[in-house]
């Protein structure tokens, strides 16, 4: 598959992507306080989350489940994933399941992601894909850097978020998952992100400060005692293009099991798709 190639496979997806196409079909963080607030051990709040990154980096692995949730003209839909991630080499592989349709019938076969630095892989795509190829596409050209079009934000992207970090509050100790945990409120600035990330992250959040309706992302951090993100939860906002109205994105990664083995293999370059991907046509 040529640059060419990819490129227009990012291009379409944008078009056909999970979030999109399912608000096409559905027809704050308040009261911040400055750097200076409280964060526990470790000092501020804001030098806490914006060290999160590296320490998942020093935790090398772990499970992840993520679930996006949609608001787009009166209806919520609720898109899932489960996989593993390594942190070192920005690697992983969730499983993502869409919505049911309003009948309650199961319309979407569950589709496969792998996540590398600078790229998304899908299979089970739908859209006139085959069902033994891979879709392959460029998470820079896409105008969220894939932090949406997926259905599952990159837990590692999720965490370089917050070097953006511009405010935050830490509200106390909390439980997630039966482990104790700080809980941090805040608001970070995806441009200041961008510009702090890994190289392999820095394109497509830079994508995503110039392609959402608004740079700033509210979110809910949660870490454990050893600084590493359990819960994450931020909150989008971009512009419908079929509807020009905005569409609120709230973004959900519970980590666990860190240590645990992952073995990510990308496809080979046979195995991708290089045809054309059918616009406005859902995964199925």
């Amino acid at each position: 598959m040529d640059r060419r190639q990819h490129r227009r496979a990012g291009r379409t997806a944008v078009t056909v992507g999970l979030v999109v196409g399912l608000g096409t079909c559905a027809t704050g963080c308040g009261g911040a306080a400055a750097e200076g607030a409280g964060g526990g051990p470790g000092g501020t709040a804001v030098a806490v989350l914006k060290r999160a990154a590296d320490t998942l980096r020093a935790a090398a692995t772990s499970r992840a489940t993520t679930s996006m949730e949609m608001a787009a003209g009166g209806t919520r839909v609720t898109i899932r994933g489960e996989g593993r991630y390594d942190y070192r080499h920005q690697l992983g592989e969730l499983t993502v399941v869409l919505p049911q349709d309003p009948a309650g019938t199961p319309e979407h076969r569950p589709i496969t992601e792998l996540l590398a630095p600078g790229a998304l892989f899908m299979k089970n795509r739908g859209a006139g894909v085959p069902a033994d190829k891979w879709v392959r596409v460029e998470t820079a050209s896409l105008s969220d850097g894939n932090l949406v079009t997926g259905g599952a934000t990159d837990p590692f992207a999720a965490a370089e978020l917050l070097l953006g970090t511009r405010t935050a509050t830490y509200l106390g100790r909390t439980e997630v998952a039966g482990t104790e945990v700080r809980h941090y409120r805040g608001t970070a600035d995806l441009a200041a992100a961008a510009r702090a990330a890994s190289t392999g992250n820095r394109p497509a959040l830079a994508a995503a400060a110039k392609g959402f309706a608004t740079a700033e992302v509210p979110f809910d951090a949660y870490l454990d005692d050893q600084g590493r993100v359990r819960k994450l939860r931020q909150r989008f906002s971009f512009v419908n293009d079929s509807s020009k109205g905005t569409v609120a994105v709230a973004s959900t990664t519970l980590l666990y099991d860190f240590g645990t083995p992952v073995d990510v293999k990308l496809p080979r370059s046979r195995d991708i798709y290089a045809g054309r991907i059918a616009e406005n046509q859902p995964a199925h």
